[in-house]
């Protein structure tokens, strides 16, 4: 008589298919996202290029402003301009898909043109903008499409970051207080940290003495300081083509 064997478990081992999902799923939407908004961040050019990619008629959008705002408050977020039609900010975009913006003489009254300003006039810059770009929120411009991409990526990395730790089993380096303010840490770089240590490298057992909330805090804000001092650094170094800002 033929005894059966042991059973096997039937059915997806739905623990597993999730955690190789993020194993593998995190650092792919890092990059995607890295690499989108590096491309489409803002990039400081001169008047002078400006008016060479108005004669090769390479400017798609356009939008004079008195600045840029960002708050920061969202590692993912991109930063928004702050629209002036009598601003000296002049911003742009390129067929390529890349956004520059250059420091220009704000417009003037003319006195002659009855207090016209003199950047409207017929054959200034702004008229010949006008003319040959779309306003700067006009659909289907490349550069933000890539920008609105750049956000859902972001968004969707920072949901299944918050998801998994606030759902999933305790963390093993750290208290879940303390991995959240890490996650918050400038470029997704803590989000990465988190996958590397409680995902790739998790410890065998939960760490004695794991971190608490308030050292998350804290190495939130130096975290937070040190890279914005390797970023200027950097950008000092390489220019702002390569490190744009």
């Amino acid at each position: 008589m033929i005894e059966p064997g042991p059973s096997r478990p039937s059915g997806i081992r739905w623990g597993a298919v999730v955690a190789a999902a993020l194993r593998w799923g995190l650092p792919v939407l890092w990059l995607l996202w890295a690499g989108l908004a590096w491309w489409v961040e803002p990039r400081e050019a001169t008047a002078e290029q400006l008016d060479r990619d108005l004669a090769s008629g390479r400017v798609v959008t356009f939008q004079r402003a008195y600045g840029w705002t960002d708050d920061d408050a969202y590692w993912g977020s991109r930063p928004y301009l702050h629209h002036g039609a009598d601003g000296g900010v002049v911003a742009w975009t390129v067929p390529t898909g890349q956004t520059r913006y250059a420091y220009v003489d704000p417009p003037a009254p003319d006195p002659a043109a009855s207090g016209t300003p003199a950047d409207h006039q017929p054959g200034s810059r702004d008229a010949r903008l006008t003319q040959v770009a779309g306003p700067w929120h006009a659909d289907g411009a490349l550069a933000h499409r890539i920008a609105d991409a750049a956000a859902l990526l972001a968004a969707a990395l920072t949901l299944l970051w918050l998801a998994r730790l606030v759902t999933g089993a305790p963390p093993r380096a750290g208290t879940r207080w303390f991995w959240f303010w890490v996650g918050l840490l400038p470029f997704g770089v803590g989000v990465l940290i988190w996958s590397y240590r409680e995902i790739w490298r998790p410890p065998p057992a939960p760490v004695a003495g794991r971190g608490s909330g308030w050292r998350g805090l804290g190495w939130l804000v130096l975290g937070g300081i040190g890279l914005a001092l390797l970023v200027e650094g950097t950008r000092h170094l390489l220019g702002g083509t390569v490190v744009p800002g």
